[in-house]
């Protein structure tokens, strides 16, 4: 039986660009500085609401999906502006599409720096201007995949509308197109690209020929690129360091896969999850935990010590579950615990990273419903947003402890980003940035 959790009744950082080293600071990619939701140095506000600890709020133009990423006094966030005259709504012919609608309006893509101290706009880049072919999911949009950074430069990928490296100063220093995504019932494309070591790399599942390439951050000259057997994805790659060796690692519905970041050899292989892949998985202490939840729910944790060649039921998955899988919500890794929701409900589960084991647990979020953003956690506490502006804030432990529960009155479907003593909420309509001005 479900155990009920109970639900009752800044300082502006200098500097622009830096060092790589200082990572750990800022929130540089969609799931923050370690990769895993979790950020080691920020201790964000506990309570909110509209009329509480609002350091700034602005209205961003068109619609997106993706969510604010970090580094020193600039936030870097994408967005879809559709324009011109819209015709009737073409309904799109492919099996499966059910409801979706191929767009009839152009849209313009833009990258956006805002002033992370005042919230003022710093500058507005438009990189595209194109007819989407496909209209996506209701809980998606043109622009549902994560910029990411290295201090230097910051990384848009719009999918079919290409890969964009722009400067501080909202300069385009180069760009890349992959071709037209075809992706699965027409839902919409959503991976974020993964950055390390001066490699930026782009997973392109699709019902095509799919496909992960590696690109020169600097330049964005191919690396490498490896086919992939496998059909449409939305997870984002994980880059990995272990033994001194830095792997790729894309969940898929045929197979997980691991690649060697410098030359693009696939190291090992495991097949077990479900169709339809959005998690992305999480990694830490020689673990990678990759989740789905379709019409199977599937965790695996594997130990990367010795992992090659095809370890699909071997001693190299360290343990397994097939109960309350996350589907949309990426998994949180903190304090030696993963943490992950039931498909896109409030249900959580709590497991050892080591282990797997679940000694407490699981939890009805009683309140919140419909969670498409990953929870995230920052001094000892974790937050979960869903789409209609409820969070829920808890210290994480063996017994979890309800600390608030706030309001906010936007759509909030991307991942909040934890930055010194800010939470910043990307929604619907706003962007939101948190902080308590007596900390």
């Amino acid at each position: 039986m479900l155990r009920a959790l109970l639900i009752l009744g800044l300082g502006t950082a200098t500097g622009t660009a830096g060092s790589i080293d200082n990572a750990s600071a800022f929130w540089p990619a969609w799931r923050g500085p370690l990769g895993t939701g979790a950020a080691p140095d920020a201790n964000p506000p506990v309570t909110w609401s509209e009329d509480e600890n609002i350091h700034w709020k602005i209205r961003l133009p068109g619609l997106g999906h993706s969510s604010p990423i970090v580094w020193g006094n600039a936030i870097f966030v994408t967005t879809a502006v559709a324009y011109g005259r819209q015709l009737d709504p073409v309904p799109v012919t492919a099996p499966g599409a059910h409801d979706n609608k191929r767009l009839t309006q152009k849209h313009r893509f833009h990258v956006i720096c805002v002033d992370r101290g005042s919230g003022n706009i710093l500058w507005d880049k438009v990189v595209a201007d194109a007819l989407p072919h496909e209209g996506g999911h209701v809980s998606g949009s043109q622009a549902s995949a994560s910029p990411v950074t290295d201090g230097q430069h910051v990384y848009a990928h719009f999918g079919s509308r290409g890969l964009y490296a722009l400067d501080f100063d909202g300069n385009i220093v180069w760009s890349r197109e992959f071709g037209r995504m075809q992706s699965k019932h027409a839902h919409g494309e959503g991976s974020s690209p993964a950055l390390r070591n001066e490699i930026i790399v782009v997973n392109w599942d699709h019902e095509g020929q799919s496909f992960v390439e590696a690109m020169a951050a600097e330049t964005g000259r191919t690396l490498w690129k490896q086919e992939r057997n496998e059909v449409t994805s939305w997870a984002s790659p994980l880059i990995v360091e272990h033994e001194g060796r830095h792997q790729v690692v894309i969940a898929g519905t045929a197979r997980i896969r691991s690649y060697d970041l410098l030359t693009g050899d696939v190291i090992w292989t495991c097949g077990g999850l479900s169709a339809n892949i959005v998690a992305t998985p999480v990694a830490a202490d020689g673990i990678v935990v990759v989740g789905s939840s379709y019409e199977i729910r599937s965790m695996l944790a594997i130990r990367l010590s010795g992992a090659t060649g095809d370890i699909t039921n071997t001693d190299q998955v360290q343990w397994r579950t097939r109960h309350r899988t996350p589907y949309v919500p990426s998994m949180l890794l903190t304090d030696d615990a993963v943490y992950f929701l039931r498909h896109y409900q409030g249900i959580l589960s709590r497991r050892d990273l080591q282990t797997g084991e679940e000694s407490t647990g699981p939890w009805r979020l009683g309140g919140l419903r419909d969670i498409y953003a990953s929870p995230v956690a920052a001094a000892g506490r974790v937050y979960i947003v869903d789409l209609y502006g409820r969070t829920l804030v808890f210290k994480y432990a063996d017994s979890p402890r309800q600390l608030a529960w706030n309001q906010l009155d936007d759509e909030f479907a991307a991942t909040p980003a934890l930055v010194g003593d800010q939470l910043l909420l990307r929604g619907r309509r706003f962007l939101y940035s948190i902080r308590d001005p007596s900390q």
